[in-house]
């Protein structure tokens, strides 16, 4: 009636009432009448449950509304070398990126934004505080994940490890064991985290010719750690895989400058070569090289058989050479013995007897005619 018309606004909600799409003002919860006259009138309401208020007047209240700002909402404004924090109830639900304008509803929830400065040295662990990482680290378990974390990288460094920083590219510092948080807005920021222990490395399946065209398969093993890190990752990229490189080339131009032979003679010298190569290579980049060693040396199947069969005519040649010498020293025994048995007919007399009872030995019955003197003269006649 007379142009009135009542809109309700529940407890849980705030409304905008636009008087020919104009902002009038913010309905409370509760009834209003409204006198529209002419005009068209609309309420827009909104739900306090959503705390960030999202609509195309937002920036004209910051500009143009103070009061109305004040009263009713919470404003984050935010500089292009500031970053905000935004707390709901004492916990906080979202990390706000530099040059951020938003208004979040007051009333049903407690709401708390703090500014940080960003504008300073990403080298800085302490950019982040120790409790705002533990914070953030945190947030990361919680059901309900906190926005906008991707503006800020996390990094938990273990022990006997180092963390190198790396800014737009280039290797800024060094992290000891420790939690660090960097913001990540306008820089590219990465930390990778190195393990100072000794480590192992496998080089595998490297077929390589011998210089007698020989084609083998080797297996090297080598134990190495870092020395200085910063130095490592000044000259080389990825120092793990450079010293894998080294390895590898150290172990082809040891293997491809010797025969077969050679190689098989003395492994030994063939792990000081390469560990020789790779140490010289090394020399003053940051890593040390421990141990090395080459764990198989792998032979072709036609191969295999060919050393086989060279192995067994060695073993053969070896054995029929000692029984040559057994029997050119029995013999040289036996002509020993008829010597002195030539010369002393004692002895010969007695090898006789041993001989006549090993033969008895033999005979279960023996029946003697004439005595043991047709025994000894029958069997046994001597001159």
């Amino acid at each position: 009636m007379f142009g009135l018309k009542q809109y309700k606004v529940k407890k849980n909600e705030r409304g905008l009432l636009l008087r020919n799409g104009d902002f009038e003002r913010v309905l409370q919860p509760g009834k209003h009448w409204v006198y529209a006259g002419t005009d068209h009138i609309r309420v827009e309401t909104f739900a306090m449950e959503q705390a960030a208020f999202t609509h195309s007047l937002t920036d004209y209240f910051m500009a143009k509304e103070p009061e109305v700002v004040a009263q009713e909402f919470v404003q984050a404004a935010l500089s292009d070398s500031q970053a905000g924090l935004r707390y709901e109830n004492g916990s906080l639900v979202e990390v706000l990126a530099p040059a951020t304008r938003k208004l979040y509803w007051k009333g049903l929830n407690d709401i708390r934004i703090d500014v940080v400065d960003i504008d300073q040295g990403v080298a800085d662990c302490e950019k982040l505080s120790a409790g705002l990482v533990a914070t953030l680290g945190q947030t990361q378990l919680r059901q309900r994940p906190v926005k906008g974390l991707e503006g800020v990288l996390l990094v938990q460094v273990p022990d006997f490890h180092a963390g190198v920083l790396t800014l737009d590219g280039k290797v800024s510092g060094l992290l000891g064991a420790g939690a660090y948080g960097f913001w990540r807005y306008g820089r590219k920021v990465d930390v990778e985290c190195i393990d100072l222990r000794s480590q192992a490395l496998e080089v595998s399946g490297q077929e390589i010719l011998t210089r007698d065209k020989v084609s083998l398969r080797l297996n090297l093993t080598a134990t190495w750690r870092y020395e200085d890190v910063l130095k490592a990752f000044a000259q080389w990229g990825k120092p793990s895989e450079q010293i894998y490189r080294e390895l590898q080339l150290g172990l082809r131009a040891a293997v491809g400058t010797r025969t077969l032979d050679e190689l098989l003679e003395n492994k030994a010298a063939l792990d000081d070569i390469i560990a020789g190569h790779a140490r010289d290579r090394l020399a003053g980049a940051g890593m040390k090289l421990e141990s090395l060693g080459v764990k198989d040396i792998i032979l072709p199947g036609e191969m295999k058989t060919i050393l086989a069969q060279v192995v067994e005519a060695e073993r053969s040649a070896q054995a029929n050479a000692i029984r040559r010498r057994e029997e050119t020293a029995a013999t040289r025994s036996l002509l020993n013995t008829a010597k002195v048995m030539e010369d002393n007919p004692i002895v010969l007399r007695m090898k006789e007897l041993e001989t006549l009872e090993r033969v008895a030995e033999r005979i279960d019955k023996i029946s003697v005619f004439g005595g043991l003197d047709q025994v000894l003269n029958g069997l046994v006649k001597l001159r």
